[in-house]
């Protein structure tokens, strides 16, 4: 499909102008992230304690919030999670020194007390409970009378506890015991024996996370590097299988892209995290494809008209790729923009990314990748060397 076929835009004509937009963008961004420090480092990076916890209740956040302190627990930061009615919340706690597990034992010790009635006191609380919990349990209550054979037992309630605890995973927790009636293949004496001997409790804890910040510092720099590796790599790519003044507008247009998308993402306030990390390096490698289809038109219009000036052939190299580009950013816009929409809280920060990233990436190959191949092309190419050796021998 080339509905763009026969166009004749001068690119290059305002290109000077579309420099200052972006370098008005890469400022916002480089404010975003250096200056106002708004970035927003995960668990995974920053160190700390990560509950996700499910209420059978719509929680207060305030209400949250002032248990955790009261329970010794500092800097803490709370965020409702999912979509609404799920009644689900991320608390997020900075490092707990010499502890491997954290604050994790602090904050469901705050939520018991505050949400455990008296029924719950030294009960088997089914929502908080695991599968090796249960099937302990189980083995216990013997339900179908199998302690005759130890290891069968074993077995047969493990089987079960499983199906249980899956089927809790599925809802998050459970409200009321009535749900354990749908569950395929818990005997009727199991399900009796769990009803009778356990309680729901008001809360469950979906995933806790424990990264220390020695652990949080080291993946930062890791991060870090895999990103700026990643550009060098590109600009040794680029300069060897092109010319140097290509790989220079790649690296400025790539590098121009991830600033700009990570100021947005900044502003955006989504947690840069492990995932993060993978969107910009997707980033990378995309702004450069589209860089390197432009430049490789570029030079094979400079094979066939070597006489005609470099800002000539980048015009018409752009013109004849504009099709291939406008239809590639849409149909990945698509797929990213009903990620985005529709991929949930723990995907929607690097579909963020993409979608941004394509934009700007199909924005940059125009006018940022190329503009800056013309400018090194001007300051140190043969026309410039020329002008050098004039300007000496006169």
């Amino acid at each position: 499909m080339n509905f763009l076929h026969d166009t004749h835009i001068d690119f290059m004509k305002y290109r000077k102008v579309f420099v200052w937009v972006s370098a008005l963008l890469l400022a916002v961004g480089i404010f975003a992230v250096f200056v106002h420090g708004d970035l927003n480092l995960g668990i995974d990076f920053a160190g700390g304690t990560q509950l996700t916890v499910k209420f059978r209740d719509e929680p207060e956040l305030d209400r949250l919030r002032e248990l955790v302190t009261a329970a010794g627990v500092e800097d803490v930061l709370i965020q409702r999670f999912g979509e609404p009615g799920d009644h689900e919340v991320i608390i997020k706690t900075a490092s707990v020194s010499g502890s491997e597990e954290g604050s994790r034992g602090l904050i469901v010790g705050a939520l018991d007390e505050a949400y455990s009635g008296p029924e719950l006191a030294g009960a088997f609380d089914l929502n908080r409970n695991g599968r090796e919990a249960l099937t302990d349990l189980l083995v216990q209550l013997d339900a179908e009378s199998l302690a005759a054979d130890s290891d069968a037992a074993r077995a047969r309630y493990g089987e079960l506890a499983a199906a249980v605890i899956d089927a809790r995973q599925a809802e998050g927790m459970f409200i009321e015991t009535a749900e354990l009636d749908a569950i395929a293949g818990l005997s009727e004496s199991a399900r009796r024996a769990i009803k009778d001997n356990t309680e729901l409790g008001s809360f469950a804890v979906l995933g806790s996370e424990n990264v220390g910040p020695q652990i949080g510092s080291e993946l930062r720099q890791k991060g870090v590097a895999a990103v700026v590796l990643s550009l060098l790599g590109m600009l040794l790519y680029i300069w060897l299988r092109f010319e140097l003044r290509f790989g220079v507008g790649a690296l400025v247009a790539v590098t121009h892209d991830v600033l700009i998308t990570l100021g947005l993402f900044t502003l955006a306030g989504f947690e840069f995290n492990l995932t993060t990390i993978a969107g910009f390096l997707t980033l990378v490698g995309y702004s450069v494809n589209d860089s390197v289809v432009v430049f490789d038109r570029v030079r094979e219009n400079l094979r066939k008209s070597r006489s005609k000036p470099l800002k000539h052939v980048m015009n018409l190299s752009l013109n004849q790729t504009l099709s291939r580009t406008v239809l590639t950013s849409g149909t990945t816009l698509l797929v990213v923009g009903s990620l985005l929409v529709a991929g949930g809280d723990v995907l929607r920060g690097f579909a963020f990314i993409i979608t941004i990233g394509v934009v700007i990436g199909t924005y940059s190959s125009i006018y940022v990748a190329s503009p800056f191949a013309l400018l090194w092309e001007e300051l140190f190419g043969r026309e410039a060397r020329t002008r050098r050796r004039e300007a000496r021998a006169t």
